[in-house]
């Protein structure tokens, strides 16, 4: 027989060969393509250095990897084994009730939970009810029980204290309901499905917890109390700017105006914010300076004083865009007094706002509250017609923005009667060096 010899010199085919098989799987391409790639994430991390922004990098980095710890229930085969396809309600629960703050997390997850324990739990006894009915009592059973805990779950939604904090849970109820008893052809499956499901979004309510609560916690409650206090800050620069700008006026060009006014429009604006992170804050556990029953409903009241000065202020506006100006000798007539008020009223506002901000109190019924019902006097005490003028003379102009200011003075006054009621409640800590603001 013929045979056929194929001659490899030197080895040189099979070196080839483990050279080529090496090249294939070489890390080359991967380094490479991390070095193209970490270069640009590195510059877009290191642009991102403000607060809030690393707030939302974080939390975006917490519900990936909350997400791929659920996805293990699916990924690993000895879990997948124990839950089956109901794992996806595990990662459902996941993707829907993971929120920024941490409060938002807990209450979604806590209604989600009570919604589809109460929800399955009816669920199941209607469902056995109906069977046990038989024939056509089944249906009726089945559509009346429906009807009725739908129509009453829808509202309740509709009552604005159930709405505020449970509205989510009730949403879930009305769905797991459905869901249960419409599915429900024999009792005992349905009962094991709902102890199924129940499970695992029990597993996602927990990983989304320990992620939230744990792991760089993003606390609504610190949000709450930083903004409101900022927020003095925000009001004190306005008064500050108008009175700077209705005494700085030196020409006729007095229909332009410089003063900042949209942070007293965001001010405005932040009811529905404030609502919602003193909602999240109930839901939140003891932690650092914030104890257990903290009075967040006095945030709201302050938040409510604040906008009402906010509104004060915007009503200024007025004054100085108005095309009837007085005239520059009779404004600066009344420029010490107004500008003695705005000082006392900015200084005020920041003391309040930095008492709030570091939790300590400030008796402002002893010091600040008398110093502002003495400016008021003196304001009143300028109104008279001898010192305004004719009226075509700018004197309704001047009368206008003083009595502006003596509002002003007056929501002031409540302002800081609330917020030591707020030191009162939450037991701010006394501080005896505290010097309040001066009438200087």
């Amino acid at each position: 027989m013929a045979s056929i010899v194929i001659s490899i010199p030197d080895g040189e085919g099979v070196l080839g060969l483990k050279e080529k098989k090496k090249f294939q799987f070489s890390h080359l391409p991967i380094i490479s393509y991390l070095r193209d790639s970490l270069p640009p994430i590195v510059a877009y991390l290191r642009e991102k250095k403000t607060k809030q922004d690393l707030r939302k990098l974080i939390h975006s980095i917490k519900v990936g990897t909350a997400l791929v710890l659920v996805s293990l229930l699916f990924l690993l085969d000895p879990l997948f084994g124990h839950v089956g396809e109901n794992a996806m309600w595990a990662i459902m629960t996941v993707a829907v009730i993971f929120e920024f703050f941490a409060g938002a997390t807990l209450s979604k997850g806590l209604n989600r939970g009570i919604g589809t324990i109460l929800g399955g739990g009816l669920g199941c006894l209607a469902a056995a009810l109906a069977q046990q009915v038989g024939g056509i009592g089944n249906a009726i059973v089945v559509g009346t029980s429906v009807f009725i805990f739908a129509a009453a779950a829808t509202y309740a939604r509709l009552i604005p204290r159930i709405k505020k904090k449970y509205d989510y849970g009730a949403l879930i109820f009305i769905l797991t309901f459905n869901l249960v008893v419409v599915s429900g052809i024999r009792a005992e499956e349905v009962i094991t499905i709902a102890r199924e499901r129940l499970s695992t979004i029990a597993m996602g309510f927990a990983i989304c917890i320990f992620i939230s609560l744990l792991v760089f916690p993003i606390w609504a409650s610190d949000e709450l109390h930083d903004s409101m206090a900022s927020k003095f800050e925000d009001v004190a620069r306005s008064v500050e700017g108008c009175l700077e700008e209705y005494f700085g006026f030196m020409s006729e060009k007095e229909n332009q105006t410089t003063a900042n006014f949209s942070s007293c429009k965001s001010i405005l604006n932040s009811k529905a914010k404030d609502e919602s992170l003193a909602n999240f804050a109930k839901w939140e556990p003891w932690h650092g300076k914030f104890g257990l029953s903290y009075p967040w409903g006095k945030y709201l009241q302050i938040g409510e004083q604040l906008r009402e000065v906010a509104a004060t202020i915007l009503s200024l506006k007025g004054s100085l865009q108005s095309p009837r100006q007085p005239p520059t000798t009779l404004r600066q007539s009344f420029k010490e007094p107004c500008e003695a008020v705005g000082s006392l009223l900015a200084s005020t506002l920041r003391e309040l706002g930095e008492s709030m901000l570091k939790m300590r109190r400030c008796h402002t019924e002893a010091s600040m509250v008398p110093k502002l019902k003495a400016m008021r006097v003196q304001l009143n005490s300028v109104m008279s017609p001898s010192k305004l003028g004719p009226i075509e003379n700018g004197g309704l102009a001047v009368a206008t923005f003083v009595f502006i200011l003596m509002e002003m003075v007056e929501k002031v006054e409540g302002l800081a009667k609330e917020v030591e009621e707020l030191g009162e409640l939450a037991d701010f800590r006394t501080q005896l060096a505290l010097v309040c603001p001066s009438n200087q």
